[in-house]
């Protein structure tokens, strides 16, 4: 029978330390050794089918490139058709579903995720992306299971939002799915946002396409089976391995696309854009375009900030996951009255970092994710080094010859707009520009303009009024923006997460605003006592 429900009220995944001696690190240990003596066969989930092309493809951990995980079947366009026509079956029934039921789901997958799952998704996490046992922990299981959790919770609170109503009138809105499919497109960093994308679309009554990065397939195949556990119906969100440029001929020329949700690379966004525009006669409706782009993040310290405080923001700001995360801090503002000692604690401090394979939990820091990744980092690595306005004080140094092995590398240099200084590197690069400590207010406008992006930032000082400076004077060059902290780590709830300019269209993944573009509102009127004459009062004669 229908009621209200009020759906478990969340709270964010407790995080697990993994340190020696807990039943934890027992368990992934165990997890990571399956997975690595297992060579897996993963398939394609469209409709119902697993589907096996034969053309495989090879993964392996980026940290260890030689050994073989397993292989996917990679697809072609008519596999892009198949998930259309499979998403475009399962609508009606989908949509139709009583939100209570779709929430039932995603919670069941938390649930899984946050149980028997746990292991499995954080062991395929760290080999096949080389993320630490922290940063796979803090990524696969807890901020995805938060994302479930909580996109339920603001889920029910959208329903729940309703017009008031005059007397002899109800007023009420319909949230309804969007028309047509949606197409989620993933990236390799976040085995959480690869889960978020298509299932916050999926949880509104849509269905969903979804496509992740080549590089993150492994981890994806394991939240495919999660969702199929909970008992995701089949169709509802279908799972290809394709090339990007058969995506995007076949998806965005089809009459039936209703929207993508991205997270990549600004190019890549930037050619989506274009293409829809291009294409816009062609479709049903207006396409919803989200996206959360690239990123040119910061550090701004002040005079009256702590050495200690800075050095500790800029290495795990610039160097937790190799400085592959969007927020990652990639330029710093140091004040030249501090720098001699911050200099100091970080070259300190990097020297004592472990670099090597996440099977030891020793190690702070992996490799890069690709040989792609690798030649690109190495190569701004290389131009950094050319340039005479520039020291590498830290690092510089890079393998690949066992995986893709580059150094946490920090540069100071004298051009406050050199290459490391604007452009994305999305690896282990930290840039610093020391700045006179008396040039604060001059050196945010330097912030400001210096990249065309607007991600995230952040501020080190003790002085408030310092802080209420750059808070004002960087309103627009980062969407999530932080006070005596690095300017990673936003959390489910806590700090919804994205931003504007060329970082994306700031629609803040983790919160209800987010799962807003993924309906179409339809308002309903009704009237209880409907009038029989078109006469009004005032016609009546005096």
């Amino acid at each position: 029978m229908p009621g209200f429900f009020k759906v478990p009220v969340p709270k964010n995944e407790p995080v697990l330390s993994y340190e020696p001696g807990t039943k934890e690190r027992v368990a992934l240990k165990k997890a990571l050794e399956e997975a690595r003596s297992t060579e897996l066969d993963v398939p394609m989930y469209i409709g119902g089918d697993e589907v096996r092309t034969g053309n495989k493809k090879r993964l392996a951990p980026p940290h260890d490139h030689k050994h073989t995980l397993g292989y996917y079947h990679q697809g072609d366009k008519s596999h892009i058709e198949q998930a259309i026509n499979a998403a475009m079956a399962a609508k009606e029934l989908w949509a139709n579903l009583s939100w209570e039921n779709r929430a039932s789901i995603f919670l069941k997958a938390a649930d899984l995720l946050a149980g028997p799952y746990r292991y499995k998704i954080n062991a395929a996490t760290m080999l096949g992306q080389s993320k630490s046992p922290f940063q796979a922990e803090i990524d696969s299981a807890c901020e995805l299971i938060d994302f479930l959790r909580f996109n339920v919770a603001f889920m029910s609170e959208i329903y729940n939002e309703q017009p008031i109503s005059s007397p002899g009138v109800w007023n009420r809105i319909e949230y309804r799915p969007l028309e047509g499919f949606l197409f989620a497109l993933t990236p390799f960093n976040f085995t959480a946002i690869a889960g978020n994308l298509p299932t916050s679309m999926a949880m509104m009554g849509n269905t969903v396409v979804w496509k992740p990065s080549n590089t993150q397939i492994y981890a994806a195949n394991v939240i495919m089976q999660a969702l199929k556990e909970a008992g995701l119906p089949d169709g509802v969100i279908n799972l290809i391995y394709v090339s990007g440029p058969d995506a995007a001929d076949v998806i965005f020329s089809h009459k039936d696309f209703g929207g993508i949700q991205f997270t990549g690379s600004t190019g890549v966004f930037n050619s989506v854009w274009k293409t829809i525009g291009e294409n816009i006669s062609k479709y049903k409706s207006y396409p919803r375009i989200v996206g959360e782009t690239g990123g040119k993040d910061f550090v701004i310290a002040h005079k009256s900030s702590d050495a200690k405080e800075i050095a500790t923001a800029l290495i795990r700001g610039a160097f937790e996951y190799q400085g592959q995360k969007c927020s990652a801090a990639s330029r710093a503002y140091i004040p030249s009255n501090l720098w001699e000692e911050v200099k100091k604690i970080l070259i300190a401090d990097l020297k004592t970092i472990k670099m090597g394979g996440v099977e030891d939990f020793g190690n702070f820091f992996n490799a890069v994710i690709d040989e792609k990744a690798f030649d690109s980092i190495s190569g701004y690595i290389e131009k950094a080094r050319q340039n005479p306005m520039n020291e590498i004080i830290a690092g510089g140094k890079y393998d690949k010859s066992k995986g893709y092995f580059i150094e946490p590398t920090v540069i100071v240099t004298k051009d406050a707009s050199s290459v490391t200084m604007c452009e994305e590197i999305f690896g282990p690069v930290l840039t610093i520009y020391v700045y006179h400590a008396e040039n604060f207010e001059q050196t945010l406008e330097l912030v400001d303009k210096t990249s065309p992006y607007a991600l995230t930032g952040a501020v080190l000082a003790h002085d408030r009024y310092a802080v209420e400076l750059a808070t004002k004077k960087l309103a627009n060059s980062a969407g999530n923006f932080y006070i005596n902290d690095k300017p990673t780590g936003a959390v489910v709830g806590q700090q919804p997460f994205g931003g504007a300019r060329g970082s994306g269209t700031n629609d803040k993944a983790g919160a209800k605003v987010n799962l807003l573009r993924w309906v179409s509102l339809r308002t309903i009127k009704e009237t209880f006592v409907t009038p029989t004459s078109y006469h009004y009062p005032f016609l009546e004669k005096e």
